[in-house]
């Protein structure tokens, strides 16, 4: 007789995505309780401004005086609520597989580095500077990306409201992906005024995502049969 014994290690709960959920969603309530301004001040202190960083006497004094860690902390800033839903409703979608897949550390690297690589690009590309640059759209496009790349035929289960009713529903990842597009180009045009260039960000953080996944593919696979429930 042979007994199926089960493995004593337990599938960890997911924390970094929820963690960077609430941290987002906590900074714009924040800010936006904060008089105008001051909510201004702020914004303007750690978020990252175009006209940096084109030159390397500029990148070597950013890192003396800590003002390259705006690149970071401009991704916990939104303009308003359009801007902050859109980001936390496909951080919502993409966060939870892409962290059960990478691990919570790969994520979260993912996630900050991405970003942070997307709002660089933005600062080079603008050509006005001073131009403020928010949001963490580069680096909910960085997961999208290394998603689109580790899964490429996946499907999503989504919950659609149908009047009274909640119905599940399975949808192609490359049909939300499409959607999430046809979103940030809308916000593009509509958005405040560094939405008119911030399709670079997105670009440049959907570009490193996926060459970050297709780096770590290996390791990610090894990880995903290591770990029982993944």
């Amino acid at each position: 007789m042979f007994v199926a014994i089960p493995p004593r290690q337990k599938p960890s709960l997911p924390w970094a995505m929820p963690t960077l959920f609430v941290a987002l969603w906590g900074c714009f309530v924040v800010t936006t309780l904060l008089p105008d301004a001051e909510r201004q001040q702020l914004v303007m202190q750690w978020g990252a401004l175009s006209g940096d960083l084109r030159s390397w006497p500029a990148v070597v004094e950013a890192v003396r005086d800590g003002h390259l860690a705006r690149l970071v902390t401009a991704l916990f800033l939104h303009a308003d609520w359009a801007h902050v839903v859109g980001n936390l409703l496909f951080l919502l979608i993409f966060g939870v597989p892409a962290e059960r897949a990478m691990g919570p550390w790969r994520f979260l690297t993912l996630f900050l580095v991405g970003g942070a690589v997307a709002n660089l690009a933005t600062v080079l590309v603008i050509g006005t500077p001073d131009r403020l640059i928010i949001g963490a759209s580069g680096a909910v496009s960085a997961l999208i990306g290394a998603y689109l790349a580790l899964f490429p035929t996946a499907r999503l289960g989504l919950v659609v409201p149908l009047g009274l009713f909640l119905q599940f529903v399975r949808m192609p990842a490359a049909v939300l992906i499409g959607l999430w597009a046809g979103l940030q180009l809308v916000y593009t045009f509509v958005g405040p005024a560094f939405g008119a260039v911030a399709w670079s960000a997105h670009l440049a953080g959907f570009a490193f995502g996926g060459a970050f996944a297709l780096l770590s593919r290996n390791a990610i696979k090894r990880r995903m049969k290591r770990a029982p429930g993944v």
